[in-house]
């Protein structure tokens, strides 16, 4: 899923450019949105939804004719946009969120901001096309469910009697040593075209539907995933040599480099899965 953000002062014009870029997005693929509503509340007390919420739920969906609205507590940007990752939409246009550090499209002098891809006049007749372009050209925020999804669009799935995934994480102690975080750098091109001769090569096997594979960069807490890999194929049989092999191919044949921060100091690895 591609994602882009546009932030600006007040009254500088983003709900605009974010509708007419959803509006020439959605002629590419499905495309979902994330607004920085700060002290708005969707479902107010005095709604069956803000009663059942208030009452402690954890989750609320409010179901009508032509919606869907689902309610949760501890709200965050990571959250929505993997929730829009796990819905499988293609594209992600956020309205706001100066402090975030996704691609952003900037309207006006905003200062102090990160991981700016695009600076535009406030309130002006914008190239459309050319954003819509910028878009395409992010980085793919990727969840399992999304990558799930994909390998079920594929018309090969008709042949499949089984979807297999594999999911690294990082593990908080490994020999009694205590991992902080872990940073992931790759060989930007070359990672992404080993990745993609691994999936290649493997779908040559027998019985083997499709073999798609993720392996997430920058900065991994303990327990968040580092890599997913799912594997279509005829039979069970066929599918689990199959995810065991594409591992251990990545362990070993994609430039991706693995710094290690722990309680007692920091070092970089290559054996990063």
């Amino acid at each position: 899923m591609k994602v882009i953000s546009v932030v600006g002062h007040k009254n500088s014009g983003k709900t605009t450019l974010v509708s007419k870029l959803v509006t020439a997005l959605s002629a590419l693929g499905s495309v979902g949105t994330v607004k920085h509503m700060e002290s708005h509340r969707f479902n107010p007390e005095d709604t069956d939804t803000g009663k059942h919420f208030d009452a402690g739920a954890d989750v609320v969906v409010g179901v009508t004719g032509e919606e869907l609205i689902t309610i949760a507590r501890d709200p965050s940007l990571d959250k929505a946009l993997d929730a829009l990752a796990d819905s499988g939409m293609d594209f992600a246009v956020v309205e706001g969120y100066k402090e975030s550090d996704i691609p952003k499209v900037v309207l006006g002098d905003v200062p102090d901001l990160s991981n700016v891809v695009a600076t535009l006049p406030e309130n002006s007749d914008w190239n459309i096309d050319e954003l819509v372009e910028l878009t395409r050209t992010q980085p793919d925020r990727m969840t399992l469910e999304l990558l799930i999804k994909k390998v079920q669009k594929n018309p090969a799935i008709r042949k499949a009697g089984a979807i297999g995934t594999f999911t690294g994480i990082v593990r908080k102690y490994t020999d009694g040593l205590q991992t902080q975080v872990l940073e992931f750098e790759k060989y930007e091109k070359v990672a992404e075209e080993s990745i993609e001769r691994i999936c290649t090569e493997l779908k040559q096997k027998d019985g083997i539907m499709d073999v798609v594979i993720h392996h997430k960069t920058g900065r991994v807490e303990p327990g968040e995933d580092i890599v997913y890999i799912v594997v279509a194929s005829s039979h069970r049989t066929q599918l689990f040599p199959v995810l065991s092999e594409a591992i251990e191919r990545v362990k070993h044949e994609v430039p991706i480099w693995k710094k290690e921060i722990t309680v007692d100091g920091e070092f970089w690895v290559h054996d990063h899965a």
